[in-house]
């Protein structure tokens, strides 16, 4: 059993009142997590602790934070094997999955340590005489990062780790699905030796969502909010930091195309759909959903992906390594189920997969998808891909365009020149050619378009999102006025 208690200054606190929320097994139904849950009290205490601490952590010098975020980076790798554990227990991944997720985490880690030096400025030529102009970037105070349950070390740690570097304080508000994996996080940072009030956590029911986030959006010492996690809820999370003035970072869903082009070679594009549709059962924001193919390779591809998928090993993750582990719970089998037979009502051919057992679901394919179908449109966030075949570049890339989605896509060609132009057509923030639509790298600037949000984690984009940029002169000689 995980106990989860709220840290906030430093001190690990009850819920006001002491209410408590619990997490089971998604496989077994066991209850494997208490947790406090959190009142709106508690979130404005967590942004005036956070606030209290700005000061000295914002004045620490780049090379100090960069030594505290590489340690964060060696706990929690040196706690890889607690991670898969928590992990697997609460949201039902596999260990793979949860060691994968240490790995991605510790990486961003040192990729924010390592832009603490780059927090650089510029000189701007002035058109007044003696006037020395500069353009600076500074901490923009306490950031609010809301992380979700899927990939919860990555992202848990991507919602706090370059603000941290760029000098803000942080508060991270961890999942109802998954508490204790993201106390761990916190918990490690502060071990790290970030300082009392730096990282704060803080979590709570699914009931008091609303009124924790809006709390904490609207402390004044508040000055940034990002998030991940499904656009319904990002839009209301826009709304909140809009009537704010509170700048906010989005990273929601999506419905990734991958497109097969007829020069493509059709065993790699079969390799990344197998890995970028079912990895994690299909359950990443990146996740392939569909693949547009082109007619005259079409019958080839769908033969080998659904002998694939088919041979894909799936179980009970605590009873061994599988590739499909269990979905998060029984509202994603029904809507997948839903949205498979649908399509198949309406003409679509199921290629492979069975019944569920409880919410260990085998990988789906569903092969003559048609626009028309829900299918197509809705993401499904499971372990199922779609094919829909077209008969030309300007139909693929209208039909990858066909969707409110924008996160992640994907071409495969043997022509890089005609597959690049595909790509710059697609509209979406992330674009690989010849390589899966699940991909990331902590330099890289990630974030979408259209429903998926807007905003860039990852690098200089990351530095930019997370700091206040000021204009700041100095005049160094008398200066004339017109009266």
């Amino acid at each position: 059993m995980n106990n989860v208690q709220l840290s906030v200054g430093g001190r690990d606190v009850p819920a006001q009142g002491g209410a408590q929320f619990s997490r089971a097994n998604p496989v077994t139904g066991e209850v494997v997590t208490r947790a406090a849950a959190a009142t709106a009290t508690d979130g404005v205490a967590a942004a005036e602790a956070a606030a209290r601490a700005l000061p000295a952590w914002s004045a620490l010098g780049p090379s100090e934070r960069r030594a505290r975020l590489n340690g964060a980076a060696d706990l929690v790798e040196a706690r890889a094997a607690e991670f898969a554990r928590v992990v697997t227990a609460e949201t039902g991944a596999t260990g793979g999955w949860g060691q994968f997720n240490v790995h991605v985490a510790a990486g961003m880690l040192r990729e924010a340590a390592a832009m603490t030096t780059q927090i650089g400025g510029e000189v701007i030529p002035s058109d007044v005489p003696g006037n020395f102009a500069m353009a600076l970037r500074q901490p923009a105070g306490v950031v609010l990062g809301i992380a979700p349950w899927n990939a919860p070390v990555i992202l848990g740690v991507r919602a706090v780790a370059m603000p941290l570097a760029c000098g803000n304080t942080v508060i991270l508000k961890g999942s109802e699905v998954c508490p204790a994996t993201h106390r761990l996080i916190a918990t490690l940072l502060i071990e790290a030796g970030m300082g009392e009030g730096v990282v704060n956590y803080i979590c709570h029911d699914a009931r008091g969502a609303g009124a924790v986030a809006e709390a904490m959006i609207a402390h004044p010492a508040v000055r940034r909010v990002n998030f991940t996690g499904s656009t319904r809820v990002g839009r209301l999370l826009a709304v909140t930091a809009a009537q704010h003035l509170k700048p906010i970072l989005l990273e929601l869903g999506g419905k990734a195309p991958l497109v097969v082009l007829e020069d493509a070679d059709v065993d790699a594009a079969v390799n990344a759909t197998v890995f970028g549709a079912f990895a994690h059962s299909g359950q990443i924001c990146m996740s392939t959903e569909r693949v547009i193919v082109h007619e005259k390779v079409a019958d080839e591809f769908a033969r080998r992906l659904a002998a694939r998928v088919a041979a894909l090993p799936v179980g009970d993750p605590d009873k061994g390594e599988f590739v499909l582990g269990s979905v998060v719970g029984l509202p994603t089998v029904e809507r997948v189920r839903r949205l498979v037979d649908a399509a198949v009502a309406s003409g679509a051919k199921l290629l492979c997969g069975g019944e569920a057992r409880g919410t260990l679901m085998p990988g789906i394919v569903v092969d003559h998808v048609t626009p028309q179908m829900e299918l197509f449109r809705e993401e499904s966030f499971g372990p199922q891909v779609s094919i829909t075949r077209v008969k030309s570049d300007d139909e693929a890339v209208q039909l990858a365009n066909d969707t409110e989605y924008g996160l992640a896509a994907a071409v495969f060609s043997r022509d890089l020149a005609r597959a690049l132009g595909v790509a710059r057509r697609i509209h979406s923030g992330i674009c690989h050619i010849n390589a899966p639509t699940v991909h990331d790298e902590p330099q890289m600037p990630f974030g979408g378009t259209k429903a998926s949000g807007y905003g860039r984690f990852g690098g200089k984009a990351g530095v930019e999102a997370f700091t206040e940029l000021r204009w700041i002169s100095l005049q160094t000689t008398p200066r004339h006025y017109p009266f």
